[in-house]
């Protein structure tokens, strides 16, 4: 396992060092005019682009302003020109709303999937499959933005029940308000998950189910519950794990745009959108890699469980 962990550490490495080089590439490289009026923003000097040219580099060899690129986003000296702010420090400062956010959506699709996919495994064929079946679907096809505007219309404005928007953090609020102004982000963007992680579930289960070594434990005396949840359910959660992975990487990296647009939660999604807009090149460029950057972490991270739970990866 110790072989396993450090050969997919080093793997994960590499490949971050291959995503920095084609980040550079793509923002600095490509024949796409001067990339210090890029990174300038809208109404740029020429004086500003004259400081930007010998602060990053761009007249030295490619490898100084790759070094450049490394060191300003790792160093937080990396500077917004367009509204003058460290886009390092704003990044830092929006995601624990993200992470909030995404790690809550996270719990709660993976609990109701697994749970809903077992349950329509075990009642396959029946009344009630067919009910989660249309559940999902209907899940799977409400886009967030949607959902999101009637949770808060509904929900928040006409009911009254939840806060409509906005983000309270534990400190100022305490933690009631803190879950409280969250609960419908997480509802709005974990339902969707949940219909893609029920079929899933579903499917694999159904595979499982009737293996011989599932046999073997039922012929030993095992409860059906023991069976279920020891063995089948076991076995039926390495495409699970694998997937909650990539999609976890996902709404981190901008997955939650939309949803913390609509809830006005101001986390890194919100960050990278209005950067966007402004043709603001830094912030995009930050966290694009330090999305990719987690994403890779967190696929090494999986794989690391996957091999737990399946000690024939480890071989390969």
């Amino acid at each position: 396992m110790g072989t396993f962990i450090v050969r997919r550490l080093l793997g994960m490495t590499f490949v971050m060092f291959v995503v920095s080089v084609l980040t550079y590439l793509i923002f600095f490289k490509m024949p796409s005019g001067d990339p210090a009026v890029r990174l300038a923003g809208k109404q740029p000097t020429a004086s500003t682009i004259e400081a930007i040219n010998r602060e990053w580099g761009f007249n030295d060899p490619f490898y100084v302003q790759y070094g450049n690129m490394i060191e300003k986003l790792f160093t937080g000296d990396l500077i917004s020109y367009d509204r003058r702010e460290d886009v390092v420090e704003r990044i830092i400062d929006g995601a624990p709303r993200t992470f909030s956010l995404a790690i809550g959506a996270a719990i709660i699709f993976l609990i109701l999937g697994v749970a809903l996919g077992l349950f329509s495994a075990v009642r396959a064929g029946g009344f009630n499959d067919r009910l989660v079946t249309v559940l999902a679907l209907i899940g799977i096809s409400i886009p967030v933005f949607l959902l999101g505007a009637l949770m808060n219309y509904y929900i928040g404005y006409k009911l009254d029940w939840l806060p409509a928007g906005g983000y309270v953090t534990i400190e100022e609020g305490g933690l009631w308000e803190w879950f409280k102004h969250l609960l419908m982000p997480w509802t709005a963007l974990a339902v969707l998950f949940i219909g893609v992680y029920s079929r899933v579930v579903r499917s694999s289960v159904l595979d499982t189910i009737n293996d011989d070594y599932v046999r073997t434990a039922r012929a030993k005396g095992l409860s059906e519950r023991d069976v279920l949840f020891r063995h089948v359910l076991r076995n039926s959660m390495i495409p699970v794990v694998t997937l909650w992975g990539l999609d976890f990487g996902y709404i981190i990296g901008g997955g939650a745009i939309l949803t913390e647009s609509v809830f006005d939660i101001q986390g890194i999604g919100s960050y990278f959108f209005e950067s966007i807009q402004r043709l603001d090149v830094p912030p995009v460029l930050a966290v694009v890699l330090f999305g990719a950057f987690f994403i890779v972490l967190l696929n090494a991270i999986v794989d690391i469980v996957y091999a737990f739970l399946d000690p024939r990866i480890r071989l390969s």
